[in-house]
């Protein structure tokens, strides 16, 4: 039996490195087109795209894992059944509690791998994420050097610049400014400057024209300049502090005082045990996930429609078992102590894993349990 514990746990990994591979992609593709439209668009380059796509990475598999770990499961035991092998074994007198050892195993070692995930990686990837989206956005220039485009830094903000020289020099500027219903302004100028003005940013137009229109009165005032001064710091609404949030902090930093993390971040109590303890959920979610996959497909007799059925069946109960741990996080975020509540999902998940093996070890028990 060690052996045909070693062949099965192999052909999970193998099935669920598979798994996770395709799903990440497919995951990863939808997510990086509206993410490179997001960078690109707003002037930053390719390099920043894929460090944006690295950092959210971590998060991406973390949601993805649970997932192969069950696609496995459900994979690998319909491929042995329908090759007989799990009914040669059962025959030689393993009950399907032994049969589910190795899966047992698998589900521990992808919640290892979970528990990385979700309690180191995940938070630091997001640290980082959340620094670079500020510096980002604290970099007005990146956001307005894009030649022959119309720009919108902010609703009611057109600017456009013609020619961008090596030198900085910004030529054939247009800047409109629409943010006030009662007037409309127009700056055209052939030159101008990013000017940095200690924590804001001044955009110095240079021999341009500026034309104010009254929108109640249809008046038009118009004004030549040598040169003119424009704050832009307001178009891209800087916040020059990363905000901290519990989600960027790893599991050991929310285990410290939870006093001086509230005076931190602002969040409760109940918020900071409400993640901790869904991280740890999480994780020992995957062993569920596998085990029900394996009892259930044990469970199904031959049907000429395949194992469609089952499947199902094991895919509701894990969609019921996820959906009652949302029932629980209102009442662990207004009263901290109630944190055991998270793990009442993954007792209830286990109960129905043993009452399916159990099933399966002694069906005519249960039926002679039934009719008493």
């Amino acid at each position: 039996m060690a052996k045909f514990d070693r062949y099965m746990l192999s052909q999970l990994l193998v099935l669920f490195g598979f798994f996770s591979l395709v799903l990440v992609a497919v995951f990863w593709i939808n997510r990086a087109v509206v993410l490179f439209d997001r960078l690109i668009g707003d002037g930053q380059t390719a390099l920043v795209f894929l460090e944006f796509s690295a950092l959210g990475m971590p998060k991406l598999i973390s949601t993805v894992l649970p997932l192969s770990t069950f696609a496995a499961a459900v994979y690998v035991t319909n491929r042995m059944k329908n090759e007989s092998q799990l009914t040669v074994v059962q025959a030689a007198g393993s009950s399907p509690f032994r049969l589910a050892r190795p899966i047992f195993v698998f589900g521990i070692i992808s919640a290892l791998m979970m528990s990385i995930l979700a309690n180191v990686l995940v938070p630091a990837a997001q640290a980082q994420l959340s620094v670079r989206e500020t510096e980002i956005t604290q970099n007005v220039t990146a956001r307005l050097l894009t030649e022959g485009v119309f720009l919108h830094p902010t609703f009611g903000v057109t600017f456009y610049t013609g020619v961008i020289a090596p030198d900085g020099v910004l030529r054939d500027v247009f800047l409109a400014d629409h943010r006030t219903p009662e007037e409309r302004v127009l700056y055209t100028a052939s030159e101008a400057y990013l000017v940095r003005n200690g924590a804001g940013t001044n955009l110095i137009m240079v021999d341009g024209l500026a034309q104010r229109l009254t929108t109640k009165r249809q008046r038009l005032s118009t004004a030549k300049f040598k040169d003119f001064s424009y704050n832009i710091s307001s178009l891209v609404n800087i916040d020059s502090s990363a905000t901290t949030s519990i989600k960027n902090m790893s599991s050991i930093e929310l285990l410290g005082n939870w006093n001086s993390i509230t005076e931190q971040t602002g969040s409760g109590s109940g918020s900071i045990a409400e993640e901790l303890h869904s991280r740890f959920a999480q994780s020992l979610f995957c062993v569920v996930g596998a085990v029900i996959g394996f009892a259930t497909l044990l469970l199904g007799t031959f049907s000429r429609f395949g194992i469609w059925r089952e499947i199902v069946i094991a895919f509701a109960i894990l969609i019921f078992i996820n959906g009652l741990r949302s029932t629980f996080v209102d009442a662990v975020l207004t009263n901290s102590a109630m944190w055991p509540v998270l793990y009442i999902p993954l007792a209830i998940g286990s109960c129905v894993c043993v009452a399916m093996l159990g099933y399966a070890s002694n069906p005519s028990w249960w039926r002679t349990g039934a009719r008493l």
